[in-house]
């Protein structure tokens, strides 16, 4: 009984707890800051591009505040798929690193959507994982809005 007892004293004081967070996010992106397209010479509407730019929180229950891309898209005739790297600094200032996936027309008046992962951070965020989805609007001045949501998971000790 006595060894039931220091077990169970130990995993209190010494095991982990898992944490969840909701992630709902409204983010605003500047046009791209680097953008270079490439035909791809097999048919018409078939090119590759690059894109890297940054993102403002607009709103955010998490404490997201600002982003930096980086993501590598298709163009094939009337629709775009992509993926990238999305790295998110929060207001205490460590960093979530996402990857990404989006689908979206071409016809840029169109909405977009994407689903993420969050694959690894710093500081409070070190050990955290997460996935979701993102709406969005591409704005004819090149900029876009999306709307985000998911949760993370964090491995947090237990206080005993």
């Amino acid at each position: 009984m006595r060894r039931l007892l220091f077990v169970a004293l130990c995993l209190a004081v010494f095991g982990s707890a898992v944490v969840a967070q909701k992630i709902d996010t409204k983010w605003h992106c500047s046009k791209p800051t680097s953008n270079p397209a490439f035909d791809v010479g097999d048919v018409a509407g078939h090119s590759y591009a690059l894109a890297q730019g940054t993102c403002s929180a607009t709103s955010s229950g998490s404490g997201e505040k600002s982003g930096t891309y980086t993501e590598f898209d298709e163009i094939w005739k009337a629709s775009m798929s992509g993926h990238g790297r999305f790295n998110v600094t929060t207001d205490s200032g460590d960093v979530a690193y996402y990857t990404y996936e989006t689908s979206a027309p071409a016809d840029m008046k169109k909405p977009a959507t994407n689903k993420w992962k969050i694959v690894s951070g710093t500081g409070k965020h070190k050990g955290v994982t997460g996935s979701g989805s993102c709406s969005g609007v591409r704005n004819e001045d090149g900029s876009s809005d999306w709307t985000c949501k998911g949760t993370t998971t964090t491995a947090a000790k237990a206080k005993g």
